[in-house]
Order: structure tokens, then C-alpha cells, then sequence
């Protein structure tokens, strides 16, 4: 078997540490789109919460006058 030259070996490590960061960036990707999601569910939360205080404040101001 023929051995393999020095610009081969390096090629080769080369191709493994891009294939390294590549995977790395989409697993950053993923993660990215998943914290957008989860901020735009506690944003809807939120919003819920404030609608529902907001009614509170209503009957208890009602309640009181």
C-alpha cells in the first residue's frame, strides 16, 4: 500500500476540523431558533399575565369604590 503523503495527512485533518466547526455551527443554529421560540412563548406568557392583572385591577377598583 502506497503511504500517504504529508500534504494528504494534513488535508485530512483539515477536512476533520471543518467538519467539526460545520457540526458545531448547526448545532448553535438549532439552538439559536429554539431560544427564539421559547423567548416568543414567555412573551405570549407575559402578555396573558398582563391582560389577567389588568381585569383584576378592574373589579378590584370596582370592588373598592
Amino acid at each position: 500500500m502506497a503511504s500517504k503523503s504529508k500534504l494528504t495527512r494534513v488535508a485530512v485533518s483539515i477536512g476533520s476540523a471543518m467538519g467539526k466547526a460545520d457540526r458545531k455551527a448547526h448545532q448553535v443554529a438549532k439552538a439559536g431558533v429554539l431560544a427564539k421560540k421559547e423567548l416568543r412563548d414567555i412573551g405570549k406568557q407575559v402578555d396573558a399575565l398582563k391582560r389577567q392583572l389588568q381585569k383584576t385591577t378592574k373589579r378590584l377598583r370596582r370592588a373598592l369604590s
